[in-house]
């Protein structure tokens, strides 16, 4: 099935809904438009209400989505005890920054644009997500110095304020069961970061040499 081009004249108004020019252009050419009014009208809040709250407080990771000024995409995993990502208000989070490979590509991408997604997932027992999309900025350490307790391990944080949050269906979200290991948080220990798994510098090396 081809698709008619996106332009601004063929473009659904989009001021009363949430989301984007295009899923509301998509939405009026799959006739989906009923489907998707009715989960914005149920499940889409401005806001982090109580429960969402609680999912956030006992979440262990979160898959972090930003972009560059150019639109140049680029998705992480940021991970920590439960409560590292804390619920500051209805309308606000933060999570911290651990040291890492230097290469501050999603800190980098939130210094030109401030959009970021965030996926939350209970994988072990409720079987469902949490998506909190929003604007971020990045705070000294000592901006939320109370959050950290003990833990010198962080650098920065990451405050988000909120606006768009809705569930993430569980219907193929798999099943998984949790396993105790030590977490060697900030480490810079090659083999404990995973090393060359991949093969890329053992390539690279190889190429050069070649």
């Amino acid at each position: 099935m081809s698709l008619p081009e996106l332009t601004e004249t063929t473009s659904p108004d989009r001021v009363e809904l949430p989301g984007s020019r295009g899923e509301h252009f998509l939405q009026c050419a799959l006739e989906t438009s009923d489907r998707a009014t009715r989960f914005y009208s149920d499940q889409v809040l401005d806001h982090l209400n109580p429960a969402m709250a609680e999912f956030v407080g006992r979440m262990e990771m979160a898959f972090i989505s930003t972009a560059d000024a150019d639109g140049e995409c680029d998705s992480s995993l940021r991970a920590g005890p439960a409560g590292f990502l804390r619920v500051v208000d209805s309308r606000t989070l933060v999570y911290p920054e651990y040291r890492g490979n230097g290469v501050m590509a999603s800190l980098g991408n939130i210094m030109e644009n401030p959009h970021v997604g965030m996926l939350m997932v209970d994988f072990a027992e409720d079987l469902i997500g949490l998506h909190v999309n929003g604007r971020a900025r990045i705070a000294p350490f000592e901006d939320f110095a109370e959050f950290a307790g003990e833990d010198r391990r962080i650098e920065q944080w990451v405050v988000v304020e909120v606006q768009e949050a809705y569930v993430h269906c569980r219907k193929h979200i798999p099943r998984m069961v949790p396993v105790d290991r030590v977490r060697h948080w900030g480490t810079d220990d090659v083999k404990r970061k995973g090393g060359d798994f991949f093969g890329v510098k053992a390539d690279k090396m190889s190429d050069a040499g070649g």
